[in-house]
């Protein structure tokens, strides 16, 4: 399969698999359209993936939201809790980029956030926010009233230029959805492997070719990045 059937089945709301590269994570992340998230598709990443799922904001909505990278948070903590300068994510062994991760939300119409349904609701509602046609103040007059913190859904941040700055999933995804045309969000989970470490690359194969899904590597998203 290739990224033209990606791109078709972003469009169709399907997920996706997409390596990153073989001096980075080594992971293997199921990536769909945020805007596409339903109850199914959280339980599919639950259950077949493991890992950790977020959903990920460009930059420039992000700032104009006024919605921070968490290391941003955490450091305009650092006098008050000093423990929190020494813990600050600056030796990540596969990165020389601060980490993507924002901060987590919970829709108010959820109950715990973390299930299946909840998860779904919260994700698809503050896309439909972010990318709505209402102002800046109304967008985040919304966020105020619609969504609280911490929650079970964890933003990402990408950055600043989209596979120059930085190259990861949290990239590599938005930069899919972008290709393809909708909404530029993308909801991840990496692949875990039943080793105790990161599905293999050669796994994530088999159970894309066994489950009819693309099977992307990094740089083949790169690659057409530079083409467009």
């Amino acid at each position: 399969m290739t990224l033209n059937d990606a791109i078709a089945d972003i469009r169709n709301g399907k997920m996706v698999l997409i390596y990153d590269f073989d001096d980075r994570e080594r992971e293997t992340d199921m990536a769909v359209a945020s805007q596409f998230v339903t109850p199914e598709t959280i339980r599919a990443m639950r259950k077949d993936a493991g890992g950790l799922i977020c959903t990920t904001t460009p930059l420039n909505i992000a700032k104009e939201l006024g919605l921070p990278f968490m290391s941003d948070v955490l450091s305009d903590d650092y006098s008050k809790y000093p423990i929190l300068k020494a813990m600050a994510p600056t030796d990540i062994p596969y990165d020389g980029t601060r980490s993507s991760f924002g901060i987590t939300i919970n829709h108010r119409r959820t109950y715990t956030g973390v299930t299946d349904n909840d998860r779904a609701l919260t994700t698809s509602e503050y896309v439909k926010v972010i990318f709505s046609d209402d102002t800046v103040d109304k967008k985040i007059e919304r966020i105020e009233k619609d969504f609280r913190s911490p929650g079970h859904v964890h933003l990402l941040n990408t950055s600043d230029k989209i596979l120059e700055d930085r190259k990861g999933h949290t990239e590599l995804s938005t930069a899919l959805m972008i290709l393809s045309g909708v909404n530029p969000s993308a909801t991840i989970c990496e692949m875990m492997g039943d080793d105790g470490n990161a599905m293999t690359k050669e796994d994530a194969k088999v159970y894309a070719k066994k489950n009819n899904y693309v099977f992307l590597e990094g740089k083949e998203i790169i690659e057409a990045w530079k083409r467009r």
